[in-house]
Formats: C-alpha cells, structure tokens, sequence
C-alpha cells in the first residue's frame, strides 16, 4: 500500500526543530528552544533571533 499524501517540502513550513535551528545558528540547544517556542511557525523573525544570539 503507498502513501497517496502529498509530501511537504522539508523545511519549509511550520516551526523549526531545535537541533537543526541549534546547529544552523551556533548557540546551545536550550537557547534554540526558547526561540522557537517564542516565534513558532515564524522562520524570519526566529532566524532574526538566532542571529541576534550568535554574535
């Protein structure tokens, strides 16, 4: 039996999971999880964020 579901890009929508964002950003995994829980499904504003730690 076969999946009929469309497949989602990876990545694309919803929140971030938190070892990736960790990873991609360079900050610890806890502070990763305070952001996404804080901005969710909103990559800009949670990437923003990332950024703003890693410096």
């Amino acid at each position: 039996m076969t999946n009929d579901k469309p497949k989602k890009a990876a990545g694309t929508d919803g929140p971030y999971d938190v070892i990736y964002f960790a990873k991609k950003h360079r900050i610890s995994n806890e502070d990763a999880k305070v952001i996404i829980e804080k901005y969710g499904a909103n990559r800009k504003e949670a990437d923003k964020a990332g950024r703003r730690i890693s410096a």
